[in-house]
């Protein structure tokens, strides 16, 4: 496998803590602490403009598939909603009071998932944005959201070092997954659906299969937090975003180490923690607290 640095996008003044491709081939948004949510060019690697203001930090940006919307997770915990067609912001979800640290949606069900320190996830309906449920997930913060690519499971990552399994046709608990010794940060279904990974502050990858929800393997990942894990969208391999500053390359199929990211194997990466990681194609998007966003490109 070969990796080389692509580009490097700057411009943000303060860490960026969250980035999300558009629905739109081409367009990359980014988000951090500071004072705007920022659309990129990807044809030509430039910035393109300021999408709009925002009064706090951006922990989480998402653009669910099939919809003209995006949304914008803050830590005053508001959700702000941006409608591409109207081009300016036409909703404010006002539901948590603490920090929103993800978002993802079913379009299956055509729900938005928001997911806040204050220990509880609410469910929107896209098409009105009316809020339909809250689940008190756990006693503490939640981290992370993953659906399952049958869109029938979602599991969310706690502070309580727990992954929190639920049915996504009826939002019941299915199972609590134990192993984490420190706060889960990050989770991804593998695109067959056969296992859920699960990265934590404590540094670890745990493999867990699907059906028994049994453990099936433990990496000893990264020397700090495991910030992001995504899978390839085509092929059998998956990122990982460390505190640690580096970004490594993991078989799907086999769990193994092929490519390690970072300056201290000699490419000019982050010099500071990992955050955020997209895929578009062969292309991995990384940013940091070092306020700029990386794109490697992988022969793979």
């Amino acid at each position: 496998m070969q990796a080389q640095k692509k580009a490097e996008l700057t411009g943000h003044s303060n860490p960026i803590f969250s980035l999300e491709l558009s629905q739109k081939p081409g367009i990359l948004f980014t988000g951090g602490n500071d004072k705007g949510l920022v659309e990129w060019s990807l044809k030509d690697n430039t910035f393109i403009k300021v999408m709009f203001p925002v009064p706090t930090s951006i922990y989480a940006i998402h653009c669910p598939e099939g919809y003209p919307l995006l949304f914008a997770g803050l830590r005053s915990g508001e959700v702000l909603v941006y409608n591409f067609i109207e081009q300016k912001i036409t909703h404010r979800l006002r539901k948590h009071i603490k920090p929103v640290f993800d978002i993802k949606s079913s379009s299956k069900k055509g729900e938005l998932l928001v997911a806040s320190e204050d220990s509880s996830v609410s469910v929107w309906n896209l098409s009105t944005l009316e809020l339909l449920h809250t689940i008190q997930v756990s006693h503490d913060t939640i981290r992370c959201i993953a659906i399952d690519p049958l869109q029938e499971k979602v599991a969310f990552g706690c502070r309580d070092n727990k992954v929190m399994v639920y049915d996504l046709n009826d939002y019941s608990p299915v199972k609590a997954l134990i192993g984490h010794t420190m706060a889960v940060f990050s989770l991804q279904y593998s695109p067959n659906g056969q296992y859920l990974i699960s990265g934590s502050r404590d540094a670890q990858l745990k493999i867990w299969d699907v059906k028994s929800y049994s453990l099936i393997k433990n990496i000893p990942a990264h020397m700090f937090a495991v910030n992001h894990i995504l899978f390839h969208p085509t092929r059998p391999y998956f990122a990982t975003a460390s505190m640690d500053k580096s970004i490594k390359i993991w078989g799907a199929d086999d769990f193994k180490l092929y490519k390690i990211l970072s300056r201290e194997k000699g490419y000019a990466g982050h010099l500071l923690s990992v955050n955020k990681l997209a895929w578009s194609e062969d292309l991995l998007l990384s940013t940091s607290d070092d306020k700029t966003v990386i794109i490697w490109d992988l022969s793979i």
